[in-house]
């Protein structure tokens, strides 16, 4: 059986759709909120483009999904956003980034959101704990952790131009 076909698009200001083509050709959706919350789509056999089922679930309606899908994907080692009040994301640098090609420091990320820059992605290589002099790149994908309001507070920093 071949493997299912996963994609992701950015929304900016929204968060991540991910895209699921089954092996039947049916096609799912995710989209991830920056909020937390999560829209599950299924879209029509007949018509791929139109939607047949448009469900909104809190974080917490997410777990029990996940819990029901796949009981050994939830881990009580895993970061929790309901339980720590933590949150994990990637933020997208700009090509056009005022912040392309300046150090992190420069930022002053965790001064400003109080928000960790835990790891950079950068093509096909992973930059882990990248330090304030580490310098900044369009395309860069930078994992980031910290309060919901910090992440927010972060990503409005790195999105600017």
């Amino acid at each position: 059986m071949p493997a299912p076909r996963l994609s992701s698009t950015p929304l900016p200001g929204i968060g991540v759709r991910y895209d699921l083509t089954t092996r039947e050709h049916r096609r799912l959706s995710v989209v991830a909120h920056r909020d937390g919350a999560r829209t599950v789509n299924a879209y029509r056999t007949d018509d791929p483009e139109a939607c047949a089922l448009s469900v909104r679930l809190t974080t917490g309606e997410t777990e029990a999904l996940i819990d029901a899908l796949m009981p050994s994907h939830h881990s009580p080692n895993l970061l929790s956003t309901t339980d720590l009040g933590l949150v994990a994301e990637r933020i997208e640098l700009s090509s056009v980034s005022y912040w392309n090609g300046r150090v992190l420091g420069d930022t002053r990320m965790r001064t400003e959101t109080g928000v960790s820059i835990v790891a950079v992605l950068r093509r096909a290589e992973a930059i882990p704990s990248p330090g304030p002099e580490f310098r900044l790149s369009g395309g860069d994908i930078l994992i980031v952790i910290g309060t919901r309001e910090g992440v927010e507070a972060a990503a409005a920093i790195l999105g600017r131009e």
